[in-house]
């Protein structure tokens, strides 16, 4: 737990130094660029930092050094580049935060403005000409693509300092798997949303667990532990086993998010109440609950999934009918069965005893947390 702290506490470190050096170069080149570094400071500052942690136990079990420990510092150059790595992990999460914000027309981000909505805010207290949304989504959108080229800068500097040229571009590889296959998992998931009315009901359960494994299970979990693990050099059986676990886990992660996105509390998970609900989002829970209510509460639902002006008592009708249908508890199932996959895939795993423990603790954390 103390080396995971440390991992957090390093992570921020990097970030807060590498930022105040990209704020500056922005500021040469015009003072109103101050912005961008704020922002990114903002969505940048705290946070879970779960695949940071990936990543860096990934390593860990990739490596066949039982006493490693991040407590000791980072004179290490192997150990000084995974911290790095780790660092552009969490860079990527906030341009895709960025990204998914603006596709979601999401007002708030952790309790705050969403980015965009802080462009826009800035569009309108200055008395600027034109539409203040546009210019909020536009700016938003730029800086979602300034921190996808920042986290490249970090993870290519990370892989420099690693004794091993060929685990710095296996490392590197799985990075660009990553990025290839989350952008496929945020296009579905947008997919999904406009493209349902046309699917016949039985696919529409497969199509939503299509979209969790692509945008979230492999991005969460499986690649920064894949990631992490390539870059200690870790052999096929290794890797095969990270995969085994990571990608159920990533699963229940993902299961877990879509509960607190209906029932989760606005004061912990930091979003409004039913947030998914108003942006229409086609989740496996969602189509749990169609398959088992009656027809003509599917076609209230499906009316007024997506719209953004949903009231609370709209609101706790569609969660009633969710609870009602059985598929909140069925979702607590299979969140539960997939956590029971990810420890098997472990139990026998040729990794280090460390990494194992470290894993299964993480385990339970992304998957019985309240935001």
């Amino acid at each position: 737990m103390a080396e995971s702290t440390r991992l957090v506490d390093l992570v921020q470190e990097r970030i807060d130094g590498f930022l105040a050096e990209r704020t500056a170069e922005l500021g040469m080149i015009a003072p109103e660029l101050a912005t961008f570094g704020a922002y990114a400071h903002g969505f940048l500052s705290g946070g879970k930092r779960f695949r940071a942690l990936f990543c860096y136990w990934g390593w860990q079990a990739g490596t066949d050094i039982e006493d490693f420990d991040l407590l000791q510092g980072t004179e290490n150059a192997d150990l000084a580049g995974i911290v790095l790595a780790a660092t552009a992990l969490e860079v990527f999460h906030a341009a895709a935060l960025v990204h998914d914000d603006i596709m979601d027309n999401s007002d708030t981000r952790r309790g705050k403005a969403s980015a965009h909505r802080q462009f826009q805010s800035m569009h309108s207290s200055g008395g600027w000409a034109g539409s203040g949304s546009d210019f909020g989504s536009s700016s938003a959108l730029l800086l979602g693509d300034l921190l996808l080229g920042w986290s490249d800068e970090l993870f290519d500097h990370g892989g420099r300092l690693l004794g091993s040229r060929t685990a710095a571009l296996a490392g590197r590889e799985e990075f660009n798997r990553m990025r290839t296959e989350v952008t496929a998992g945020q296009y579905l998931d947008v997919l999904e949303e406009a493209s349902w009315v046309v699917h016949p009901d039985n696919e529409l359960l497969s199509r939503a667990h299509r979209v969790i494994v692509y945008k979230s299970a492999k991005y969460s979990v499986e690649a920064p532990l894949v990631i992490g693990a390539a870059l200690a050099g870790a052999g096929s059986a290794q890797l095969d086993a990270l995969r085994a676990f990571g990608l159920p886990l990533g699963i229940a992660f993902q299961l877990r998010d879509d509960l607190l996105g209906v029932f989760g509390d606005p004061a912990v998970t930091g979003k409004p109440a039913g947030d998914d609900l108003r942006e229409g989002k086609r989740t496996v829970l969602i189509a749990l609950a169609r398959s088992e209510l009656p027809i003509p509460v599917c076609e209230l639902i499906d009316e007024l999934l997506g719209d953004a002006e949903l009231d609370e008592q709209q609101i706790e009708m569609i969660r009633s009918a969710i609870r009602d249908s059985g598929a909140a508890d069925r979702v607590e199932r299979i969140i539960e069965h997939n956590v029971g996959r990810a420890q098997a895939a472990l139990a026998e795993a040729p990794i280090t005893a460390a990494a194992r423990a470290q894993l299964l603790e993480l385990a339970e954390t992304v998957t019985r947390r309240s935001a």
